[in-house]
């Protein structure tokens, strides 16, 4: 038998779909944490690849979605601060923070000495590039946007006030970055189609 110390890090990490996200709303569609990070790579990575061959980015995709992939890596801890707690003043948001960061501090020395200084810049968010932080949060965003308006597309109402607020927010993005624009109305359109529209052929 091997000697080697046994890490609990994967076992954290396979812990997010027990994490449940909207905690505090109803749901048509439960979502847990695993579901959307796995969302936001997806989107992450296609962010990136607009990026660079539309509007001349020289970001890496495949880094884009692994970062985009351990970005609630903190929540396997502690679990989902819904929104309207988190920043219910600025004051509680910065306690968040605090804690946020201690919980991502935990999940790095969770791993084996040898492998932390390979996620320090993936796990620890004070440490991700800057761009591909900002590629991530518009991909979480707008993870986030599609799921408010498929509750709405649902008559879920709950989400009518989260769809605003997204939408301002991502207003913003469109400014800021061409690649957000490009998403938005190349692929939010057909997020809400049946599976017999998207299987029919295009007219």
């Amino acid at each position: 038998m091997s000697n080697t110390q046994q890490s609990n890090f994967l076992a954290w990490m396979i812990r997010m779909p027990l994490i449940k996200r909207w905690a505090l709303m109803f749901c048509v569609k439960p979502e847990n944490v695993a579901e959307h990070s796995h969302q936001v790579a997806i989107v992450a990575h296609l962010l990136a690849v607009i990026k660079n061959k539309l509007f001349d980015g020289i970001i890496i995709p495949e880094r884009a979605a692994t970062i985009a992939l351990y970005h609630e890596a903190s929540e396997t801890r502690y679990g989902d601060i819904v929104a309207p707690t988190k920043y219910a003043n600025a004051e509680i948001a910065k306690e968040f923070k605090k804690i946020e960061a201690h919980a991502e501090q935990e999940c790095l020395q969770s791993l084996p000495k040898e492998l932390q200084d390979v996620f320090s810049d993936i796990i620890v968010q004070d440490n991700v590039d800057p761009e591909y932080k900002k590629i991530v949060k518009a991909a979480d965003i707008l993870v986030a946007y599609i799921k408010a308006i498929d509750e709405l597309h649902h008559n879920n109402h709950e989400f009518d006030h989260v769809e605003e607020r997204l939408a301002k927010k991502l207003k913003k993005y469109q400014e800021q970055m061409p690649e957000v624009n490009y998403f938005l109305n190349t692929f939010i359109k057909a997020c809400t189609d049946t599976v017999d529209k998207l299987a029919s052929p295009s007219e």
